[in-house]
């Protein structure tokens, strides 16, 4: 059978295949096949994913049928939340706060506290899981609380976690704590597993509080590393949304032991209506959706989501990204939202953590301040954020780089936050950031060295596999 191939994709790897023959070869069977349509991951019949169905199809409805009961706040989003709703099965989440962490320092200290406070159970979700001082104090933390009989689930990523030691994880276990590491890579699975990795970052304690964002548990997200300062952005959320968190990581559970948990009151609370006071910051409820995106999904649907909100913008868009090599269909949205007279700005670390990545980032460059697109290089540090927000209407954080990889491959999650004063203090932050940026201008990248461009050259042509 005939496969409708991207053509772009193909062209690249027939190009490495070329140059590199045996090697190329070898990497096209590891990292060029695309599984997502063979269903290696699949929810038929998951308990949870019915559930959300469920949920999603009956807010549908709701907005068809009788317009008049959804909040005045979600009209203007209508089109966005009813993609997020058919493609992904998202319903939307009333919250009663939504907390923004911009460093890895205040998420992990939250995370960490609400961890301290848990009662009942603790699922912790991470791409990376590193025997530092930050993950030995979280180890410290998780095994004190299942002395305590709280319930404790930990999910890591196999190749995330390449260097964690077996030590590290018996540690946990012999004190009752679950631990289960995501799609472990062997020789035989190589070819399957090693393309589709498990980005998410999810905290969820008693079923009534939930994280999510760019955070993982290491040092170097909580003092910087090898850089001056690590810049990212993570979320605390109470509320409805926190259910959707918890199937998420409950799904993930699913697909690593393909043993489902029944659908407990303690894992799914109910939430009670919020109530709220003129002195407090958020003083309404705050709109979400939570989106996930994977080879378990029909559809690429936090890439979607991107570009729906993109072509609708009609002011602004704000994005923060530490790798950008989008498809096509992204790129023009933003190059013809830039032409089109929009205010576009696309913040990048001047230095990334990857060479490859680095140089494929800059090849968007030029036709990036060509459109009108303005481009800020962060250069006091990492920023790790993966952040966009549209018109200081609504903005979204989650675990998806503005890449190929998160937006095609991996297994991602996001929130969007139909709130404006959640949204402002994103733009607030942005235009913070650009003073720690220099701006990239068009005559003087014009002036770059012809060993840069032809490094970018290169790295462009590898884009689509990366």
């Amino acid at each position: 059978m005939y496969k409708r191939l991207d053509p772009v994709k193909s062209l690249s790897w027939i190009v490495v295949i070329l140059f590199l023959p045996y090697i190329g070869l070898i990497l096209y069977l590891f990292f060029g096949q695309n599984f997502r349509k063979a269903k290696i991951y699949s929810r038929k019949g998951v308990r949870d994913e019915r559930y959300r169905r469920f949920m999603s199809n009956k807010q549908r409805k709701q907005f068809k049928n009788n317009p008049e009961t959804v909040p005045t706040e979600l009209h203007q989003f209508r089109k966005l939340i009813n993609l997020n709703l058919k493609g992904n099965n998202s319903p939307v989440g009333q919250n009663s706060s939504v907390e923004l962490f911009f460093s890895g320092k205040e998420a992990l200290d939250s995370m960490y506290d609400s961890i301290l406070d848990a009662k009942q159970h603790i699922h912790l979700q991470s791409y990376i899981i590193v025997d530092d001082i930050v993950g030995n104090n979280f180890k410290s933390l998780l095994i004190s609380k299942a002395k305590e009989g709280v319930e404790v689930r930990v999910i890591y990523d196999d190749v995330g976690c390449w260097q964690m030691n077996e030590e590290f994880i018996d540690d946990m276990i012999k004190e009752g704590i679950e631990v289960l590491v995501f799609a472990p890579v062997k020789f035989l699975t190589l070819a399957s597993k090693v393309n589709y990795r498990n980005h998410r970052k999810i905290l969820v304690v008693d079923g009534t509080v939930g994280f999510l964002g760019g955070v993982n548990i290491a040092d170097r997200y909580y003092n910087g590393g090898n850089y001056a300062e690590w810049r990212d952005t993570h979320m605390k959320i109470l509320g409805e949304s926190v259910s959707a968190l918890q199937s998420s990581f409950l799904l993930d559970r699913y697909f690593i032991i393909n043993k489902q948990m029944k659908r407990k009151k303690k894992y799914f609370p109910a939430i009670h209506p919020p109530t709220y006071n003129s002195s407090e910051i958020i003083s309404a409820p705050v709109y979400s959706q939570i989106i996930t995106s994977g080879p378990d999904s029909d559809w690429a649907s936090i890439m979607q989501c991107y570009f729906q909100a993109i072509t609708n913008a009609k002011k602004k868009i704000y994005i923060i990204t530490p790798y950008f090599t989008p498809n096509v269909s992204l790129l023009d949205a933003l190059k013809i939202a830039a032409l089109a007279g929009l205010e576009v700005s696309i913040m990048i670390p001047e230095r990334s953590d990857t060479v490859l990545g680095h140089w494929s980032t800059m090849s968007y460059a030029s036709e990036l301040l060509e459109a009108g697109v303005k481009v800020y290089l962060f250069s006091k540090g990492f920023n790790h954020s993966k952040v966009i927000s549209i018109d200081g209407e609504f903005c979204i954080i989650g675990s998806a780089n503005f890449d190929n990889r998160s937006l095609e491959h991996n297994f991602e999650i996001t929130s969007i936050i139909y709130n404006r004063q959640i949204t402002e203090q994103i733009d607030i932050q942005f235009l913070k950031d650009t003073e720690r940026c220099k701006s990239l201008a068009s005559s003087k990248w014009a002036r770059r060295s012809v060993k840069n461009q032809v490094k970018e050259a290169f790295a462009r042509l590898l884009s689509p596999l990366l």
